[in-house]
């Protein structure tokens, strides 16, 4: 089973309350609701896409439990986000108590690199991760991820928690690829290619030699 994340970032970075204002203010976050005046159509047209290849989602409890507020009230059936989402197994990754009322679901409680391993050893298909940005970013640290769905907005929040941070070793990916939006958004995929690579620039020079290659 591949693990793919998707994103709503910034420029810098930062993933938090994306939506509205009082999506997310934990951590003293004040600058919610960046992302919303990016969001047209094509943004959601091309979100549908991406979701389409679900066999399942992955979420940190946080996330599972607004999305358990909102999509099982949704029963449109020309809506297949949300049958997709009420329809597939989901599992959350949650230390403390979760309502697993919205099914079917399955709490990782503890190990959760080992059962995402595990689950993507076993199983078939593609677990999506939906927001839940701290565990995707413990997901990249363990390098569990094998593609980034992201829409980044031409907007620098200069606070909040960001999905990328410091990681014992780079991690390297293949643009796959890339579009932009009315809006101005750019709407990347992302293949994990394992480690990162480096080199040594020399001017003039028009094949670079680059030492610790990604692997395949």
């Amino acid at each position: 089973m591949r693990v793919v994340i998707l994103n709503f970032l910034s420029l810098d970075g930062v993933y938090q309350g994306p939506g509205s204002p009082d999506e997310d203010r934990s951590d003293g976050f004040e600058r919610g609701g960046w992302f919303v005046p990016f969001v047209d159509a094509a943004l959601e047209s091309r979100v549908e896409e991406w979701a389409a290849s679900a066999t399942g989602f992955l979420f940190g409890r946080r996330t599972y439990e607004e999305f358990s507020a909102v999509w099982p009230t949704i029963t449109d059936p020309a809506d297949r986000n949300a049958a997709r989402l009420n329809s597939l197994p989901k599992y959350v990754a949650a230390t403390s108590p979760v309502d697993t009322t919205w099914g079917p679901a399955t709490v990782l409680d503890h190990d959760v690199g080992a059962a995402v391993a595990a689950l993507k050893q076993d199983g078939s298909g593609e677990l999506q991760v939906h927001g839940s940005g701290r565990l995707g970013r413990s997901l990249l640290a363990a390098n569990l991820v094998d593609e980034l769905r992201i829409a980044i907005a031409p907007v620098i929040v200069g606070q909040g928690r960001k999905l990328f941070g410091d990681t014992e070793a780079p991690s390297g990916f293949k643009l796959l690829s890339e579009d932009r939006t009315p809006s101005g958004l750019i709407m990347c995929r992302l293949e994990s290619t394992g480690g990162g690579a480096a080199g040594t620039y020399v001017r003039g020079q028009t094949n670079l030699s680059v030492a610790g290659a990604a692997s395949d």
